[in-house]
């Protein structure tokens, strides 16, 4: 792999933190090739069309974000006919395209032998992928989501082979098991080791927070495909500054990625959404949520994380953004976004799809 060689960014999918409305706020940065959703969890019904769009409201977009950044649908279960069904419906709507999850680690949804847990039964997994193929256009692309296992990661291969085998047009490998869960490291190399054996193509997920992790990862498991998660909610800016890595001095104001400038229109933005579309009582969280990444990165946000920690009224919030707007100096655009940082929402998604 040349370091002139394309990469694809993919924003990760993640339950509880990375919904409809960060993957809005995060696609007009730039830098995000394709988005994957929180998971929809299929048991033993057919679900209304409802439920698909209040997970995925992108789908009365096109399927896509309103940069214009697609989304696939993500479905969990573990029954291949009940998905099948459910995966027809849902691509009566329109999405981008359709995931599956075989790789959630949380505990609620492995004791219903959903996402991780199907990694002790590859069989499974190739009914699942087999099925939902199947049930869908041919035009509509598949894929799915695994981890290197459950317990160990002796039967990665198998079931990567599963999914391949299946008919998925691509898959994403987090490369930990679901014992390891968000412990670093990553396995990096265990994914070239899937790359070996499948056909299709393979992304490459888990541990990336900087350019030189991305970097490493690329020459590790062989990937020119990126799934980011936790490290773009940290940085924003992260999947701009992946690709400006590659092409060299030309591109080094936006290997920065973004600054605090430039985020606090993207965060009145974002509180702005979540006003719009949360209940009152999730909607000082979440800000507090996203500034708790944000912290990691940016030492503004950790004083901004400070002055808010304690305050849910939503008044207070909308007075101390308002300030943060009026202090901050003028900037202009993030690089590669073509959206300019006012501060407003710049879509009516947020109030028509209530």
């Amino acid at each position: 792999m040349t370091a002139e060689a394309h990469t694809t960014i993919l924003l990760a999918p993640m339950e509880g933190l990375l919904d409809f409305v960060l993957r809005d706020i995060l696609t007009r940065v730039g830098g995000i090739d394709r988005c994957v959703s929180e998971f929809i969890r299929i048991t033993d019904q057919l679900l209304p069309e409802r439920v698909f769009t209040r997970i995925v409201p992108e789908l009365y977009n096109g399927g896509r974000t309103f940069a214009g950044v697609p989304v696939r649908a993500q479905l969990l279960g573990s029954d291949p006919v009940c998905l099948a069904e459910n995966a027809a419906r849902l691509a009566g709507l329109g999405p981008a395209g359709i995931d599956l999850n075989f790789g959630c680690p949380a505990n609620v949804v492995n004791r219903h032998g959903g996402g991780a847990a199907l990694l002790n039964e590859p069989e499974t997994i190739l009914a699942i992928v087999a099925a939902v193929r199947r049930a869908v256009p041919a035009h509509l692309p598949v894929s799915a989501k695994m981890r290197l296992g459950y317990s160990d990661d002796s039967r990665a291969l198998e079931c990567a082979l599963a999914i391949a085998d299946g008919g998925a047009d691509e898959m994403v490998v987090h490369a930990r098991t679901k014992a390891q869960a968000y412990r670093p490291p990553a396995y990096w190399e265990r994914i070239a080791d899937i790359r070996a054996v499948v056909d299709i193509p393979v992304v490459a997920n888990g541990e990336i927070w900087t350019v030189e992790d991305a970097q490493r990862c690329r020459e590790v498991s062989g990937c020119d495909m990126l799934m980011i998660g936790r490290g773009a909610v940290t940085d924003p800016g992260l999947g701009l500054a992946i690709k400006a890595s590659m092409h060299g001095p030309a591109a080094a104001p936006m290997q920065a990625g973004i600054s605090w400038p430039m985020l606090v229109p993207l965060l009145a933005d974002f509180w702005h959404i979540v006003c719009t579309r949360l209940d009152a009582k999730s909607r000082a969280g979440r800000l507090k949520q996203w500034l708790n990444f944000l912290r990691r990165r940016f030492p503004e946000a950790e004083t901004a994380y400070q002055a808010l920690k304690t305050i849910n009224d939503t008044t207070l919030i909308d007075e101390w953004l308002a300030g943060l707007m009026r202090e901050r100096p003028v900037v202009h655009p993030y690089p590669g976004s073509g959206h300019e940082t006012t501060g407003r929402v710049n879509s009516s998604f947020a109030c028509e799809t209530v």
